[in-house]
Formats: C-alpha cells, sequence, structure tokens
C-alpha cells in the first residue's frame, strides 16, 4: 500500500472513505501508513441508516427501496461524500459482513464498493464466500485498495 501513497502523493490526489461494514477498516490501513497525511482528507464511518441519511444526505427513499446494502445506495454514498469532502477520489463501502443479517437475495459477504474520480463513478458488486466477519471486513478494504490503485494510476 506503500505504492498507492506514493502514487497519490505524484499525481496531488486525495482521498476520502464513507463507510459502513467495514467500521473504519480502510481508513485505518491508508492511515497506518507514513505519508497517509498528503493524501488523505475524510474518513467517515456511517454505518447506520441514520447516519447515512443525516451526514451523507443518503435520500431515505433510496435506502427503504433498495436497502443500505444495494448498488443504489452505494453510488448515493459515494457521490455525496465526493460532494462534502472535495476529495479527488472518494470510496464507499456498504455490505453485509456477517455473521447475521444474510438473506438469500442478500447474502453474508455481499458488498458494494463505489469509487469516485471525476466524473466517473464505479459501483463494484462483490460477494466474499467466506463467511468469517473480520475475513469479509479484509477482503472488502483489499478490493476497495486494488480499485483505488488502478483508479489513480
Amino acid at each position: 500500500m506503500k505504492s498507492l501513497i506514493r502514487i497519490l502523493i505524484k499525481k496531488k490526489l486525495r482521498i476520502s472513505f464513507a463507510e459502513s461494514c467495514t467500521g473504519g477498516l480502510l481508513a485505518s490501513t491508508i492511515t497506518s501508513i507514513s505519508g497517509a497525511s498528503k493524501v488523505f482528507n475524510l474518513g467517515l464511518i456511517t454505518y447506520s441508516n441514520q447516519a447515512k441519511i443525516k451526514f451523507l444526505k443518503i435520500n431515505k427513499n433510496i435506502i427503504t427501496k433498495y436497502g443500505a446494502v444495494s448498488h443504489e445506495c452505494c453510488y448515493a454514498m459515494v457521490k455525496n461524500l465526493s460532494k462534502i469532502s472535495k476529495a479527488n477520489i472518494s470510496v464507499s463501502i456498504t455490505g453485509i459482513a456477517g455473521p447475521k443479517g444474510g438473506t438469500k437475495q442478500k447474502p453474508i459477504g455481499l458488498v458494494y464498493i463505489g469509487v469516485k474520480r471525476g466524473k466517473k463513478i464505479h459501483i463494484n458488486k462483490c460477494l466474499f464466500k467466506d463467511k468469517k466477519r473480520s475475513s469479509i471486513q479484509k477482503a472488502a478494504v483489499k478490493k476497495a485498495l486494488n480499485l483505488i490503485l488502478r483508479i489513480a494510476k
């Protein structure tokens, strides 16, 4: 991840996160690297629906209709985070880390990761097979970091 920090510094890119199921693990992973202060702008842990609505200004109808773990919610999270943070790259993560809370339509391990750079927004739907909570969280962070690396280059 040091290479990611170096790339972001070199390109003068600032990054912000809005995390739900990862509970700040993405921000923690980035800030554990020396030099992160030059690129890391803001991290929000909007774990509850109320936090998503209040701080990220997610329309509650999105959560009511599609759920907090949805393409639509992830999209709104990253889009609104970008407006709030003014970062060059914004990332949102929402999902079901388990071990409870999954359904047939939304199983444990379902995670949406949104990445926005400029006007482009990419939403990635992931289904992590390992049913351990910490494994799902770590896998989601790893995937997010790889997506950021790809978009930053």
